[in-house]
């Protein structure tokens, strides 16, 4: 039987980390209201991965937000106009 997690809003699967988060539908979150869902993808270095976005001419957040417990967050926009979300697990 496969452990599931509760961490505030998030569900997460204990053998590998596969996040489901609910927001309310006013949320700013996303980047824009209008967007109704967000990706959200690991990776190994934060840091890293955003200097290669922004080298490559990408539209990257300058900033980034630490969860305790859950790890480093930053963002992108992709070429639609969505906001997309990378995350560096704790």
């Amino acid at each position: 039987m496969e452990r599931v997690l509760g961490i505030g809003g998030y569900l997460m699967r204990a053998a590998d980390p596969t996040v489901f988060a609910t927001f309310e539908s006013e949320t700013d979150y996303f980047g824009s209201r209008a967007q109704q869902t967000m990706l959200n993808f690991r990776v190994r270095d934060l840091d890293a991965m955003l200097a290669q976005l922004r080298a490559k001419g990408a539209d990257v957040a300058e900033e980034t937000q630490d969860m305790d417990g859950v790890g480093r967050f930053g963002w992108v926009i992709d070429p639609e106009g969505n906001r997309v979300e990378l995350w560096q697990p704790a």
